[in-house]
């Protein structure tokens, strides 16, 4: 999901640029939506108590993560700096979700 929306940011700017807009001005950030529809129907299938604690936890891990890579990366065009920190951001959340879900899962006595 995340490749296919970083491609999808990638045509829009493309798109842009056919119209007199510079290349790499759209924001790279765009490319979170499709990952995180599908954090949001990942989050809905699990039915284990205590999962909103892990999904904010990942999302604030995320969230830091993705900001400081874009950060560091601001020498680029908003297009990839964005692009970087939704990468990270995707990465950060979608590794804490996964070990985290299944470890309360287990916890709880839970199959998910």
């Amino acid at each position: 999901m995340l490749v296919l929306s970083l491609v999808a940011v990638l045509v829009i700017d493309l798109v842009a640029v056919a119209f007199g807009a510079g290349f790499g001005r759209s924001s790279g950030w765009l490319a979170i939506v499709l990952p995180a529809w599908l954090f949001v129907e990942e989050y809905r299938a699990w039915r284990v108590p205590g999962r909103i604690m892990i999904a904010a936890l990942g999302i604030l891990l995320g969230f830091l993560a993705g900001t400081g890579a874009a950060f560091l990366a601001n020498y680029l065009p908003p297009l990839f700096s964005g692009g970087v920190g939704a990468a990270v951001t995707t990465l950060v959340y979608a590794s804490f979700w996964f070990f985290g879900i299944r470890l309360l899962a287990r916890r709880t006595g839970d199959g998910g």
